[in-house]
């Protein structure tokens, strides 16, 4: 019954799962691992009190890279291994996720935000541009917000500025997750790509637990988006779970789309609004259009 439960709540669960619904075999983002470049180094920093596992691909200008809820660094696969290419991506496995374990504190995105604020700092650089999908997306925004002295630029993908941004369908699945569901999940394409690489498989459970404690509580950051300081390219899907039309109102409030650019751009803010056609919330974090995006962006 309880594994029933949850596969009735997977799609409406996957806005911070980032894995495609009724899937029985391993998908694109539980198989990215494979296609992940070789790290030129990685381990545990020790940052906001706690370890917080990192890995480093490729050489250039520093680009900290957040993953989606309930996966990993891997999930990004190609579009990790093209950033890659012409730039020092950091990936990181947030608090509970992947590599790292789930500590003995609340799960929160102001706390994850500082863990990538101080990460940034550890690893020697002042600042880093940093791009997040969904969950990664929403602390990568917490991030800009509380501690705009280490972005340079920011990349929001698949991600709200409040609750009410995600399909009413999907913010109500978010609700129900937790611990209860750890059992049913034994043997789903979520479970496997954490066991693939957790330090402690049977930590599963608190990840849920930690997960449900913070997902799906109601927040509103629509006050602090206008002091974002940080240069910020949002992205989403013309079919993502993130409604389209919050979508457009984020770019607004970041001052974008509210009047003509101009013939020569005299018009533009530094800031960009991406639509990729054709994709979903569970296929844009590994589509490769999201890395032509990212690029271009990153280089004006």
């Amino acid at each position: 019954m309880l594994r029933r439960t949850f596969l009735s709540l997977t799609t409406a669960l996957l806005p911070l799962l980032a894995l495609p619904a009724h899937s029985q075999q391993p998908t694109q983002p539980a198989q990215g691992a494979a296609m992940l470049p070789a790290p030129s180094k990685s381990g545990y920093a020790p940052v906001n009190g706690v370890e917080v596992y990192y890995a480093v691909f490729g050489e250039g200008e520093p680009l900290v890279l957040l993953h989606g809820g309930l996966m990993n660094m891997g999930m990004f696969g190609p579009v990790l291994a093209k950033l890659a290419e012409t730039r020092q991506v950091i990936g990181v496995d947030l608090q509970s996720h992947g590599r790292t374990l789930p500590f003995d504190r609340p799960m929160t995105f102001e706390a994850l935000a500082t863990d990538i604020a101080e990460l940034i700092g550890w690893l020697g650089f002042e600042r880093a541009d940093i791009m997040g999908y969904s969950f990664g997306g929403i602390t990568a925004l917490r991030t800009a917000i509380d501690h705009p002295e280490v972005v340079d630029k920011l990349i929001v993908v698949s991600a709200p500025f409040a609750y009410s941004g995600w399909h009413d369908y999907n913010a109500e699945g978010m609700r129900q997750i937790g611990a209860h569901l750890a059992e049913g999940m034994m043997g789903t394409p979520m479970y496997e790509a954490y066991v693939s690489v957790a330090p402690d498989p049977d930590n599963f459970p608190k990840l849920l637990e930690q997960m449900g404690s913070m997902i799906g509580k109601d927040y509103d950051w629509s006050a602090e988006i206008p002091g974002i300081t940080a240069p910020t390219l949002l992205v989403v899907g013309d079919y993502d779970a993130v409604r389209i039309s919050h979508a457009t109102a984020f770019f607004e409030l970041l001052g974008g789309g509210k009047i003509d650019g101009g013939w020569d751009g005299s018009g533009m803010t530094p800031n960009r609004f991406a639509v990729i056609p054709s994709v979903t919330h569970y296929a844009i974090g590994s589509d490769l259009r999201l890395a032509e995006a990212a690029i271009g962006f990153l280089d004006l």
